[in-house]
């Protein structure tokens, strides 16, 4: 018997349109730079062939194809010169119009948020980031049973007359999904619940947290393994990380040593123009953790050059969270290693003198030492104004309460008396609510 061969899969050729509306969004945005930011999100999804790419300028939408009828003969043709069996359109299509294209083009058609969903859904990892993505691919899909109630009646041999069998079908179809969405949301009820007894056992750590965020593809994840000695996916790939990441890391001391301030570090997805309303709502949990942060880092790509407007996106989509304004931010600009030397000594000139901005390359680590320092004053300047003081009495066998407060560096002096350990503290919000935490555990809760 012959050995068996295997063969890779044939990659997906794929035709990537960018529509130009020419409407306020899109101002923001050059059509140029959308396009090439929809195709490096075409790049970033596996096995995928990128065999033709445009902007297609459009006064006037038609409702039920998109695109104008000699437009639509123009993409057939070169789609067809390419042989694309994939159309990506880097905007929203409705369900109608995703069916007339696909039937005009004799291809599958996936619009941004089809695109992105399924990004996500090859890169979530965690339990939670699963869930969240299935969710929101199931929301979306059942907006889409327009096209699969126009393919069963195919399949049946049916007209597609109203009230045949294709209208049972998507009624039972749209049942089906609202039962595994309502199974999805008690799995990830289930999921958040330990979330939320890790994040109470976070707060028992005495240390800020320091939240980054940014554009996707800023560096985010590079800058973290720099920080951290971690080994987070950091890829040139929009998209390369998903799932949130905390380190406890020690800052440098002044002398440069290993003395510093402890604080937990935390990664997350990185933020884009237009993320679909469906993953707004599922990953609104995973980013929580920069509602908690003390400190944010907004790491940008400086070296785009539509940065400027990545940052608006980014301020925009933190507005949308409830993230505090008041919150303390420093504009972290990386990727200078990819500017001239004449730019980049600018850079670092101008980061000199302005508050809250810090020019650095996560790549080779020029200007870490910079930023590691602007991290460790804004820290003394956020925590330092919210102490308090206050007196805590230990009794002399409660060893770890007291070791966890020298930890935390909030313990001013301390001295015996005859009913314990009398603690002279200075301590933040966080740190009191963390060792109430623990108060709490020693009383079994009570």
């Amino acid at each position: 018997m012959a050995e068996p061969t295997s063969t890779e899969a044939r990659p997906t050729r794929a035709y990537v349109i960018h529509p130009d509306l020419g409407n306020a969004r899109t101002q923001r945005r050059t059509p140029e730079h959308a396009l090439a930011e929809a195709v490096a999100l075409a790049h970033a999804l596996p096995g995928i062939e990128i065999v033709g790419e445009e902007v297609a300028r459009l006064r006037d939408p038609n409702p039920g194809t998109l695109f104008g009828k000699g437009k639509l003969a123009e993409i057939g043709t070169r789609l067809e010169t390419a042989e694309a069996e994939l159309v990506l359109v880097d905007g929203p299509v409705s369900p109608v119009q995703q069916r007339n294209l696909e039937q005009a083009w004799d291809a599958k058609l996936l619009d941004r948020t089809g695109l992105i969903l399924e990004i996500f859904a090859d890169r979530a990892r965690t339990r939670e980031g699963v869930l969240q993505v299935e969710l929101a691919a199931l929301s979306y899909q059942r907006t889409r049973l327009v096209r699969a109630w126009t393919h069963l009646e195919r399949q049946r041999g049916g007209l597609g007359f109203v009230g045949g069998p294709g209208e049972t079908q998507i009624e039972a179809d749209r049942r089906a999904i609202d039962e595994q969405m309502t199974r999805l949301r008690r799995q990830l009820d289930r999921v958040v619940r330990t979330r939320t007894l890790h994040r109470a056992a976070r707060a028992k750590v005495p240390y800020p947290i320091v939240a980054l965020v940014g554009y996707t593809n800023a560096g985010k994840s590079t800058l973290f393994n720099r920080m951290t000695g971690a080994e987070v996916m950091a890829k040139d790939m929009l998209f390369a990380t998903l799932d949130p990441t905390m380190r406890a890391i020690r800052l440098p001391d002044a002398g440069g040593g290993s003395s510093g301030r402890k604080i937990i570090l935390s990664d997350t997805v990185g933020f884009i123009s237009d993320l679909p309303t469906e993953l707004v709502a599922a990953f609104r949990a995973t980013l929580e953790e920069v509602l908690e942060a003390d400190l944010i880092l907004h790491v940008r790509d400086i070296s785009h050059p539509e940065t400027e407007e990545q940052a608006a996106d980014v301020a925009e989509i933190l507005d949308s969270l409830g993230v505090d304004e008041n919150v303390a931010l420093i504009e972290v600009w990386n990727k200078i290693d990819a500017l001239s030397e004449d730019t980049r000594a600018a850079l670092r000139r101008t980061d000199a003198r302005t508050e809250g901005v810090q020019a650095v390359s996560a790549l080779s680590g020029e200007g870490l030492g910079d930023l590691v320092s602007a991290i460790d004053t804004h820290l003394a300047r956020v925590l330092d104004e919210a102490r308090s003081t206050d007196i805590v009495i230990l009794p002399f066998s409660d060893g770890r309460r007291r070791a966890w407060l020298h930890e935390a560096g909030v313990v001013e002096r301390e001295e015996a008396t005859e009913d314990g350990l009398r603690l002279h503290l200075s301590w933040t919000e966080r740190q009191k609510a963390g060792f109430a935490a623990l108060d709490e555990a020693a009383n079994g809760g009570q």
